[in-house]
C-alpha cells in the first residue's frame, strides 16, 4: 500500500527524523512539473544548522531516478563540474515520496535579473565561457559508470506523445517531419544534462556557482546540450543566442578550448530545432498534468498556453514568415445578446485588475507567483474574447487554401511526407497561425521579448 504523501509539520518531522536533525523553516519554492523543491533548515545536536534543499518527485516513486541523479551530481563534481553537495536521499519511505536534499548554495538563478540588472553585468559576461567549461566536464562523465542513466533521450520521439495527449499541433508535427528529413550522423554519445539552461544556472558576483536540476540527464550527443543552452525559449528576453547572454561563437570556442571538442553550427542548428519541438510538447505534457486533475495548477495550466512559441521560434529558427496580415481585434465593450454589459471581456478585466490591484500587493513569495500567474491568465482568456473569432476565422482560411479542412487532416498529411517537397506555403500559414495565437497568449514575444 502506498504511503500517503506528507506536507506541512509532518513531512518536516518525518525529514528531521531521517536526517538525525530538527527541520525548521520548511518553505516550498516554485519549481518544475515533475518535483516539488523546498528550502529548509537542519538543526542538529552539536553541529551549525545547515541551509539544504529538498526535492521531492510529484508522482511519489520515481523509478530510481534520485539514486540516479546522486550518483550522477557525486560523478559530476569529480568531473570538475559546480554542483551542490548531496547530503541525503529517500526511496520508498515515510515521506510518501521519493527524496533527494542537497546543499543550499547563495545565488540567482532567476534568468531576467540575470539579464537585465546592471548588478549582474560582470557575473554576465563571465558566464559563456564558464558554462562551456561546465558543460565539456559534464561530457567527460561516462555514461556507463551511471547506473539507471537513460541511453537516450526519453523524450526523443515528440510525435508519440502529441497522440497519447490527443493534441493536434500542426507546426510541431512540421518541425519532427523537417528533423526527421534533415536527421544528422550519429555523435559521440556523452552523459549529457538534458536541461542545461538559464534557470538552472546558480550565479555569484563570480559567475557560475553550480549547475542545477540533473533530472532529465540521459546519454546523447553532446551538441543537444549546446543546442538546448541555445534554444530561443532559454533567452528571457535576452539578444545573445546562447542564453540570451552569449555568442555561439565564443561558446564553442570556449568549448573546444575546454577538452570538449569542435562542434558545427549546423550541428548545434539541428538540436535547436530539435529543443524548440521538444520543449513545445513538454509544454503540452504540463499542461496536461492539470487537465487531468492530477495535479491542478494555475501555472501548469498557463504553460499549456506556450505551445505557440515554440511554435514561433520553430517558425523563426527555419526561416519561416508568416502569411497575411494579423487579425484585429473586436471592441472590448461589444455587446453579445441577451447579456448586454458588462461583457465578458469587461469582467474578465475587472478581475484581472482586481489581482493586480489587491491580491498581488498583499500576497508574498509563493502565493505571490501565483497571482502574478493568474493575473496573466484572466490577461490570456481577455484578449481571447476579443481575438478570438478573427483568428478562428483566419485559420479556416489557411486551411482551406492549402486543401485540407482541418488540423487532424493537415497532421496526418505531414506525417505521410505529402509536402515533404514544397512545405514552404504550409510553413508560411502555420507561422501565421503561431503569430496570431501569441497576439493571445504573449503580444510581447512578436516584439523580440519575453517580458
Amino acid at each position: 500500500m502506498a504511503v500517503p504523501r506528507l506536507s506541512g509539520d509532518a513531512l518536516a518531522a518525518a525529514l528531521g527524523a531521517q536526517l538525525g536533525g530538527t527541520v525548521v523553516d520548511l518553505r516550498r519554492l516554485s519549481g518544475g512539473a515533475s518535483r516539488v523543491t523546498s528550502a529548509f533548515e537542519l538543526v542538529a545536536p552539536a553541529t551549525q544548522a545547515r541551509a539544504l534543499i529538498l526535492q521531492m518527485e510529484r508522482g511519489g516513486a520515481s523509478g530510481g531516478k534520485v539514486q540516479m541523479e546522486r550518483t550522477l551530481l557525486e560523478a559530476a563534481r569529480r568531473a570538475g563540474v559546480p554542483v551542490p553537495a548531496v547530503v541525503a536521499m529517500g526511496v520508498g519511505d515515510d515521506l510518501g515520496a521519493d527524496w533527494l536534499v542537497v546543499e543550499r548554495l547563495e545565488g540567482e538563478t532567476i534568468p531576467r535579473k540575470l539579464l537585465r540588472d546592471a548588478e549582474w553585468d560582470g557575473p554576465r559576461r563571465a558566464l559563456t565561457a564558464q558554462c562551456a567549461a561546465a558543460l565539456a566536464a559534464i561530457h567527460t562523465i561516462d555514461p556507463g559508470q551511471i547506473a539507471g542513466l537513460p541511453p537516450a533521450d526519453p523524450a526523443g520521439d515528440p510525435l508519440p506523445y502529441l497522440d497519447h495527449l490527443g493534441e493536434v499541433r500542426p507546426a510541431l508535427e512540421l518541425g519532427a517531419r523537417w528533423l526527421a528529413c534533415h536527421r544528422l550522423p550519429a555523435g559521440p554519445a556523452v552523459t549529457v544534462h538534458g536541461d542545461y539552461r538559464m534557470g538552472n544556472f546558480l550565479v555569484g558576483r563570480g559567475g557560475l556557482i553550480a549547475v542545477l536540476d540533473w533530472e532529465l540527464a540521459h546519454a546523447g550527443d553532446p551538441a543537444e546540450d549546446i543546442g538546448w543552452l541555445c534554444a530561443p525559449a532559454w533567452r528571457f528576453g535576452g539578444s545573445g543566442e546562447v542564453g540570451g547572454f552569449g555568442a555561439l561563437d565564443e561558446l564553442l570556442g570556449a568549448y573546444a578550448d575546454a577538452g570538449g571538442g569542435t562542434v558545427e553550427r549546423a550541428r548545434v542548428h539541428w538540436w535547436q530545432v530539435y529543443a524548440t519541438v521538444k520543449w513545445g510538447v513538454f509544454c503540452a505534457l504540463q499542461a496536461s498534468a492539470h487537465l487531468s486533475g492530477s495535479t491542478r495548477s494555475v501555472e501548469l495550466a498557463a504553460i499549456g498556453r506556450r505551445i505557440c512559441e515554440s511554435e514561433w521560434d520553430l517558425c523563426t529558427l527555419l526561416g519561416v514568415v508568416p502569411i497575411g496580415p494579423a487579425p484585429e481585434p473586436a471592441t472590448k465593450g461589444s455587446v453579445t445578446v441577451p447579456f448586454g454589459r458588462p461583457t465578458a471581456a469587461e469582467l474578465v478585466e475587472a478581475v484581472r485588475e482586481y489581482l493586480e490591484t489587491a491580491v498581488v500587493e498583499r500576497s508574498e513569495d509563493g502565493a505571490r507567483f501565483e497571482a502574478l500567474v493568474a493575473r496573466n491568465v484572466l490577461a490570456i482568456a481577455e484578449r481571447e474574447l476579443l481575438y478570438g473569432p478573427a483568428i478562428a476565422a483566419a485559420h479556416t482560411r489557411r486551411l482551406y487554401d492549402i486543401g485540407v479542412g482541418e488540423d487532424a487532416t493537415l497532421v496526418a498529411a505531414i506525417r505521410a511526407g505529402d509536402f515533404d517537397e514544397g512545405w514552404e506555403p504550409v510553413a508560411a500559414a502555420l507561422a501565421a497561425t503561431a503569430r496570431d495565437q501569441l497576439l493571445v497568449a504573449k503580444p510581447s514575444y512578436l516584439g523580440g521579448t519575453s517580458a
